[in-house]
Protein backbone atom coordinates (compact mmCIF):
# COMPACT_ATOMS: atom_id res chain seq x y z
CA UNK A 1 0.00 0.00 0.00
CA UNK A 2 1.25 3.55 -1.16
CA UNK A 3 2.41 5.51 1.71
CA UNK A 4 -0.43 8.01 2.88
CA UNK A 5 -0.19 11.96 1.43
CA UNK A 6 -0.71 15.02 3.18
CA UNK A 7 -2.34 18.17 1.60
CA UNK A 8 -2.69 20.31 4.88
CA UNK A 9 -3.89 23.34 5.33
CA UNK A 10 -2.87 24.01 8.63
CA UNK A 11 -2.87 23.06 12.33
CA UNK A 12 -5.22 25.05 14.24
CA UNK A 13 -4.69 25.02 17.77
CA UNK A 14 -7.17 27.30 18.75
CA UNK A 15 -10.45 25.52 17.85
CA UNK A 16 -13.30 27.51 18.68
CA UNK A 17 -16.64 24.74 19.24
CA UNK A 18 -19.64 26.09 20.11
CA UNK A 19 -21.92 25.15 23.16
CA UNK A 20 -24.12 23.35 21.13
CA UNK A 21 -22.91 20.83 19.36
CA UNK A 22 -26.12 19.05 17.96
CA UNK A 23 -24.99 15.92 15.59
CA UNK A 24 -23.81 15.30 12.30
CA UNK A 25 -23.56 19.18 11.89
CA UNK A 26 -20.05 20.57 12.21
CA UNK A 27 -16.79 19.00 10.31
CA UNK A 28 -13.26 19.39 11.14
CA UNK A 29 -10.70 20.87 8.34
CA UNK A 30 -9.94 17.43 6.97
CA UNK A 31 -11.13 13.95 5.62
CA UNK A 32 -9.08 10.48 4.40
CA UNK A 33 -9.40 9.97 0.87
CA UNK A 34 -8.82 6.35 -1.68
CA UNK A 35 -9.53 5.31 -4.86
CA UNK A 36 -9.77 2.23 -6.28
CA UNK A 37 -9.50 0.81 -9.80
CA UNK A 38 -9.16 -2.70 -11.36
CA UNK A 39 -5.51 -2.13 -12.22
CA UNK A 40 -4.33 -0.19 -9.05
CA UNK A 41 -6.55 -1.62 -6.54
CA UNK A 42 -6.45 0.53 -3.79
CA UNK A 43 -4.34 3.80 -4.32
CA UNK A 44 -3.85 7.18 -3.83
CA UNK A 45 -4.37 7.45 -0.16
CA UNK A 46 -4.44 11.30 0.97
CA UNK A 47 -5.44 13.41 4.17
CA UNK A 48 -6.88 16.56 2.44
CA UNK A 49 -9.25 19.80 3.59
CA UNK A 50 -12.80 19.12 3.31
CA UNK A 51 -14.25 19.82 -0.08
CA UNK A 52 -17.26 19.03 -1.94
CA UNK A 53 -16.88 15.63 -3.58
CA UNK A 54 -16.64 16.29 -7.68
CA UNK A 55 -19.50 14.00 -8.72
CA UNK A 56 -20.99 13.57 -12.37
CA UNK A 57 -24.14 12.79 -12.79
CA UNK A 58 -24.45 9.22 -13.81
CA UNK A 59 -21.89 8.44 -11.12
CA UNK A 60 -23.78 4.83 -10.20
CA UNK A 61 -24.08 4.76 -5.83
CA UNK A 62 -26.76 7.89 -6.46
CA UNK A 63 -28.68 5.72 -8.94
CA UNK A 64 -28.15 2.16 -7.98
CA UNK A 65 -27.23 2.80 -3.98
CA UNK A 66 -24.17 0.68 -4.26
CA UNK A 67 -22.45 2.34 -1.11
CA UNK A 68 -21.52 1.36 2.07
CA UNK A 69 -20.27 3.04 5.72
CA UNK A 70 -20.18 3.02 9.50
CA UNK A 71 -19.99 5.10 12.66
CA UNK A 72 -17.84 5.22 15.16
CA UNK A 73 -16.12 7.64 18.00
CA UNK A 74 -13.18 9.22 18.82
CA UNK A 75 -12.86 10.02 22.81
CA UNK A 76 -10.33 12.20 24.63
CA UNK A 77 -9.70 11.35 27.74
CA UNK A 78 -9.09 12.45 31.33
CA UNK A 79 -5.54 12.99 30.77
CA UNK A 80 -5.65 13.95 27.73
CA UNK A 81 -5.08 10.76 25.71
CA UNK A 82 -6.95 10.43 22.46
CA UNK A 83 -8.75 6.92 21.60
CA UNK A 84 -10.81 5.20 18.82
CA UNK A 85 -13.65 2.96 20.57
CA UNK A 86 -13.19 -0.79 18.52
CA UNK A 87 -12.23 0.95 15.34
CA UNK A 88 -11.21 -2.79 14.21
CA UNK A 89 -14.31 -3.91 14.21
CA UNK A 90 -16.16 -1.23 12.70
CA UNK A 91 -13.91 -1.78 9.83
CA UNK A 92 -14.35 -5.24 10.01
CA UNK A 93 -17.95 -4.57 9.75
CA UNK A 94 -17.51 -2.27 6.89
CA UNK A 95 -15.84 -5.32 4.90
CA UNK A 96 -18.41 -7.31 5.60
CA UNK A 97 -20.94 -4.37 4.73
CA UNK A 98 -19.12 -4.16 1.50
CA UNK A 99 -18.63 -7.84 0.29
CA UNK A 100 -22.52 -7.61 0.40
CA UNK A 101 -23.02 -5.09 -2.27
CA UNK A 102 -19.59 -6.11 -4.75
CA UNK A 103 -17.45 -3.29 -2.55
CA UNK A 104 -13.46 -4.58 -3.12
CA UNK A 105 -12.39 -4.89 0.70
CA UNK A 106 -9.94 -2.57 2.57
CA UNK A 107 -7.20 -3.13 4.66
CA UNK A 108 -8.13 -3.37 8.37
CA UNK A 109 -4.58 -2.11 9.46
CA UNK A 110 -4.13 0.18 6.81
CA UNK A 111 -7.46 2.19 7.44
CA UNK A 112 -6.64 2.01 11.16
CA UNK A 113 -3.43 3.69 10.41
CA UNK A 114 -5.23 5.63 7.96
CA UNK A 115 -7.78 7.04 11.02
CA UNK A 116 -5.14 7.17 13.37
CA UNK A 117 -3.21 9.67 11.20
CA UNK A 118 -6.36 11.79 10.58
CA UNK A 119 -7.30 11.86 13.92
CA UNK A 120 -4.06 12.74 15.67
CA UNK A 121 -4.20 15.85 13.20
CA UNK A 122 -7.39 17.14 14.00
CA UNK A 123 -7.18 16.25 17.91
CA UNK A 124 -8.04 20.18 18.30
CA UNK A 125 -11.46 19.48 17.29
CA UNK A 126 -12.43 16.28 19.83
CA UNK A 127 -14.67 18.29 22.74
CA UNK A 128 -13.67 17.40 26.32
CA UNK A 129 -16.51 17.41 27.95
CA UNK A 130 -18.34 14.32 29.42
CA UNK A 131 -20.67 12.55 26.84
CA UNK A 132 -18.90 14.64 23.95
CA UNK A 133 -16.78 12.91 20.88
CA UNK A 134 -15.33 13.18 17.69
CA UNK A 135 -18.11 11.09 15.62
CA UNK A 136 -16.54 9.34 13.03
CA UNK A 137 -17.59 8.53 9.32
CA UNK A 138 -16.35 5.97 6.54
CA UNK A 139 -17.97 5.55 3.97
CA UNK A 140 -17.36 3.64 0.08
CA UNK A 141 -19.08 4.10 -2.81
CA UNK A 142 -19.21 3.14 -6.74
CA UNK A 143 -18.08 5.75 -8.43
CA UNK A 144 -18.14 5.27 -12.14
CA UNK A 145 -20.33 7.68 -14.15
CA UNK A 146 -23.07 4.73 -15.97
CA UNK A 147 -26.56 4.11 -16.49
CA UNK A 148 -26.48 0.27 -16.63
CA UNK A 149 -27.49 -2.18 -13.76
CA UNK A 150 -23.89 -3.82 -12.67
CA UNK A 151 -21.64 -3.11 -10.15
CA UNK A 152 -18.80 -0.24 -10.56
CA UNK A 153 -15.46 -1.02 -11.13
CA UNK A 154 -14.11 2.29 -9.71
CA UNK A 155 -14.52 2.86 -5.86
CA UNK A 156 -13.95 5.88 -3.16
CA UNK A 157 -13.19 5.36 0.56
CA UNK A 158 -13.58 8.31 2.51
CA UNK A 159 -13.28 9.09 6.04
CA UNK A 160 -15.21 12.23 7.63
CA UNK A 161 -15.01 13.58 11.33
CA UNK A 162 -17.93 15.81 12.74
CA UNK A 163 -17.41 16.89 16.29
CA UNK A 164 -20.70 16.03 18.36
CA UNK A 165 -22.62 16.38 21.76
CA UNK A 166 -23.82 14.65 24.58
CA UNK A 167 -26.59 12.44 23.26
CA UNK A 168 -28.49 13.13 26.59
CA UNK A 169 -27.16 16.68 27.22
CA UNK A 170 -30.46 16.92 29.43
CA UNK A 171 -29.66 13.46 31.29
CA UNK A 172 -30.04 9.74 30.62
CA UNK A 173 -33.72 9.67 30.19
CA UNK A 174 -36.14 6.28 28.34
CA UNK A 175 -37.09 7.00 25.16
CA UNK A 176 -40.92 6.05 23.81
CA UNK A 177 -40.63 3.10 21.04
CA UNK A 178 -43.66 2.12 18.51
CA UNK A 179 -43.04 -1.60 17.54
CA UNK A 180 -44.41 -1.34 13.84
CA UNK A 181 -46.18 -4.57 11.51
CA UNK A 182 -47.40 -1.98 9.17
CA UNK A 183 -43.74 -1.84 7.89
CA UNK A 184 -40.95 -4.07 6.64
CA UNK A 185 -37.39 -2.66 7.48
CA UNK A 186 -35.27 -5.90 6.08
CA UNK A 187 -35.69 -9.54 5.24
CA UNK A 188 -32.93 -12.55 6.10
CA UNK A 189 -30.82 -13.00 3.06
CA UNK A 190 -31.19 -9.13 1.70
CA UNK A 191 -29.18 -5.95 3.27
CA UNK A 192 -30.46 -6.07 6.50
CA UNK A 193 -27.10 -7.11 8.58
CA UNK A 194 -25.24 -4.08 6.42
CA UNK A 195 -24.57 -0.62 6.66
CA UNK A 196 -25.78 0.45 3.51
CA UNK A 197 -28.07 4.04 2.37
CA UNK A 198 -30.76 1.25 1.46
CA UNK A 199 -31.19 -0.01 4.93
CA UNK A 200 -32.29 3.56 6.17
CA UNK A 201 -33.80 5.04 3.44
CA UNK A 202 -36.26 1.92 3.84
CA UNK A 203 -36.65 2.91 7.50
CA UNK A 204 -37.35 6.64 6.88
CA UNK A 205 -41.27 6.67 6.27
CA UNK A 206 -42.41 3.99 9.69
CA UNK A 207 -40.11 6.58 11.41
CA UNK A 208 -41.60 9.92 10.50
CA UNK A 209 -44.98 8.02 11.22
CA UNK A 210 -43.54 7.39 14.44
CA UNK A 211 -42.59 10.68 15.59
CA UNK A 212 -45.63 12.21 14.41
CA UNK A 213 -47.13 9.95 17.52
CA UNK A 214 -45.40 11.01 19.84
CA UNK A 215 -42.28 8.07 19.55
CA UNK A 216 -38.21 8.35 19.57
CA UNK A 217 -37.92 4.93 17.07
CA UNK A 218 -39.59 2.10 15.19
CA UNK A 219 -39.25 -1.27 16.68
CA UNK A 220 -38.74 -3.48 13.87
CA UNK A 221 -40.43 -7.22 13.36
CA UNK A 222 -38.98 -9.69 11.29
CA UNK A 223 -39.47 -9.25 7.77
CA UNK A 224 -41.77 -12.32 6.92
CA UNK A 225 -44.15 -13.69 9.85
CA UNK A 226 -43.87 -10.27 11.61
CA UNK A 227 -43.87 -11.44 14.83
CA UNK A 228 -40.00 -11.84 15.57
CA UNK A 229 -38.53 -9.00 17.18
CA UNK A 230 -35.43 -7.45 15.58
CA UNK A 231 -33.53 -4.16 16.08
CA UNK A 232 -34.56 -0.51 16.38
CA UNK A 233 -33.78 1.83 12.85
CA UNK A 234 -30.75 2.65 14.83
CA UNK A 235 -30.04 0.68 17.30
CA UNK A 236 -29.91 -3.47 18.50
CA UNK A 237 -32.36 -4.62 21.20
CA UNK A 238 -32.37 -6.40 24.52
CA UNK A 239 -34.87 -7.56 26.55
CA UNK A 240 -34.65 -8.02 30.68
CA UNK A 241 -36.45 -10.40 31.86
CA UNK A 242 -36.82 -12.23 34.77
CA UNK A 243 -34.61 -14.85 34.68
CA UNK A 244 -32.37 -13.94 31.00
CA UNK A 245 -31.35 -11.03 29.14
CA UNK A 246 -32.82 -11.72 25.31
CA UNK A 247 -31.35 -9.92 22.35
CA UNK A 248 -32.61 -11.14 18.92
CA UNK A 249 -29.82 -13.85 17.13
CA UNK A 250 -27.80 -12.26 14.37
CA UNK A 251 -30.03 -14.31 11.44
CA UNK A 252 -28.69 -11.78 8.64
CA UNK A 253 -31.70 -9.04 8.69
CA UNK A 254 -30.42 -7.47 11.91
CA UNK A 255 -26.74 -5.47 11.97
CA UNK A 256 -24.30 -6.94 14.44
CA UNK A 257 -24.00 -3.94 16.32
CA UNK A 258 -20.62 -3.23 17.55
CA UNK A 259 -22.12 -1.44 21.09
CA UNK A 260 -23.89 -5.18 21.35
CA UNK A 261 -20.79 -6.81 21.39
CA UNK A 262 -19.39 -5.09 23.94
CA UNK A 263 -22.79 -5.18 25.77
CA UNK A 264 -22.65 -8.88 25.82
CA UNK A 265 -18.94 -9.04 26.56
CA UNK A 266 -19.88 -7.03 29.63
CA UNK A 267 -22.90 -9.29 30.77
CA UNK A 268 -21.35 -12.42 30.40
CA UNK A 269 -18.19 -10.85 32.49
CA UNK A 270 -20.71 -10.14 35.23
CA UNK A 271 -22.22 -13.57 35.24
CA UNK A 272 -25.70 -12.39 33.67
CA UNK A 273 -27.71 -15.23 31.85
CA UNK A 274 -27.57 -13.25 28.34
CA UNK A 275 -29.25 -15.26 25.94
CA UNK A 276 -29.16 -14.61 21.87
CA UNK A 277 -32.50 -16.45 20.36
CA UNK A 278 -35.79 -15.21 18.83
CA UNK A 279 -37.87 -13.31 21.02
CA UNK A 280 -41.82 -12.43 19.32
CA UNK A 281 -43.60 -9.15 20.58
CA UNK A 282 -46.48 -11.46 22.00
CA UNK A 283 -43.84 -13.07 24.17
CA UNK A 284 -42.23 -10.04 25.47
CA UNK A 285 -46.09 -8.78 25.85
CA UNK A 286 -47.10 -11.78 27.80
CA UNK A 287 -43.89 -11.11 30.08
CA UNK A 288 -45.25 -7.66 30.80
CA UNK A 289 -48.55 -8.36 31.91
CA UNK A 290 -47.09 -11.26 34.50
CA UNK A 291 -44.68 -8.92 35.86
CA UNK A 292 -41.82 -10.39 34.23
CA UNK A 293 -40.54 -7.84 31.83
CA UNK A 294 -38.09 -6.04 33.84
CA UNK A 295 -36.64 -4.09 30.98
CA UNK A 296 -36.34 -2.93 27.35
CA UNK A 297 -32.76 -1.05 26.25
CA UNK A 298 -31.55 -0.40 22.84
CA UNK A 299 -27.60 -0.29 21.97
CA UNK A 300 -25.80 1.77 19.62
CA UNK A 301 -22.99 3.84 18.92
CA UNK A 302 -24.47 7.47 18.89
CA UNK A 303 -26.77 6.51 22.33
CA UNK A 304 -24.11 3.61 23.73
CA UNK A 305 -27.26 2.60 26.39
CA UNK A 306 -30.50 4.04 25.19
CA UNK A 307 -33.38 3.16 27.91
CA UNK A 308 -37.19 2.60 26.92
CA UNK A 309 -39.72 3.91 28.81
CA UNK A 310 -42.36 3.15 26.90
CA UNK A 311 -43.09 0.35 24.14
CA UNK A 312 -46.54 0.21 22.42
CA UNK A 313 -47.82 -2.56 19.92
CA UNK A 314 -50.67 -2.45 18.54
CA UNK A 315 -53.18 -0.66 21.57
CA UNK A 316 -51.19 -1.96 24.22
CA UNK A 317 -48.60 0.37 25.76
CA UNK A 318 -46.32 -1.27 28.37
CA UNK A 319 -44.80 1.33 30.54
CA UNK A 320 -41.19 0.07 32.26
CA UNK A 321 -39.85 1.40 35.35
CA UNK A 322 -42.70 3.84 35.63
CA UNK A 323 -41.14 5.73 32.96
CA UNK A 324 -37.17 5.98 34.27
CA UNK A 325 -33.97 4.07 33.54
CA UNK A 326 -33.46 0.45 34.96
CA UNK A 327 -30.64 -0.13 37.32
CA UNK A 328 -28.78 -2.40 34.81
CA UNK A 329 -29.23 0.35 31.71
CA UNK A 330 -27.10 2.71 33.68
CA UNK A 331 -24.60 0.72 34.59
CA UNK A 332 -23.71 -0.80 31.57
CA UNK A 333 -24.04 3.00 30.03
CA UNK A 334 -21.52 4.17 32.99
CA UNK A 335 -19.39 1.11 32.25
CA UNK A 336 -18.87 1.83 28.68
CA UNK A 337 -18.81 5.41 28.85
CA UNK A 338 -16.35 5.25 31.57
CA UNK A 339 -13.75 2.97 30.19
CA UNK A 340 -14.13 5.56 26.71
CA UNK A 341 -13.09 8.27 28.64
CA UNK A 342 -10.02 6.88 30.68
CA UNK A 343 -12.22 6.37 33.95
CA UNK A 344 -11.68 2.82 34.27
CA UNK A 345 -8.94 0.33 33.04
CA UNK A 346 -9.76 -1.06 29.37
CA UNK A 347 -9.44 -4.44 30.57
CA UNK A 348 -10.98 -5.99 27.01
CA UNK A 349 -8.44 -4.12 24.83
CA UNK A 350 -11.56 -2.08 23.22
CA UNK A 351 -9.35 0.98 22.71
CA UNK A 352 -7.01 2.07 20.26
CA UNK A 353 -4.52 4.99 21.29
CA UNK A 354 -3.75 7.77 18.79
CA UNK A 355 -0.23 9.08 19.74
CA UNK A 356 0.19 12.63 19.24
CA UNK A 357 2.88 13.79 16.69
CA UNK A 358 3.70 16.07 14.50
CA UNK A 359 3.22 16.34 10.53
CA UNK A 360 4.29 18.37 7.92
CA UNK A 361 2.07 21.40 6.81
CA UNK A 362 2.25 21.96 3.25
Amino acid sequence: MESIEYKLKGRVSDVKLPDELGFGRIFTDHLFEMDYSPAKGWHNPVIKPVEELPLHPATMFIHYGQAVFEGLKAFKQSNGNVVLFRADKHFERLNNSSRRVCIPDIDVNFALEALRELVNIERDWIPEKKGESLYIRPFIYGNDPFLGVRSSKTYKFVILLSPVGAYYPEGFKPVKILVTNEYVRAVRKGLGECKTPANYAASLLAGEHAVKKGFTQVLWLDGVEQKYIEEVGTMNIFIQLKNEIVTPKLNGSILPGITRRSVIELLKDWNMNIVEREISIDEVANAYDKGELVGVFGTGTAAIISSVGLLKYNQKEMVLNTGKPGDLEMKLFDEITSIQYGLKADEHNWLIQVEEKEVAVS
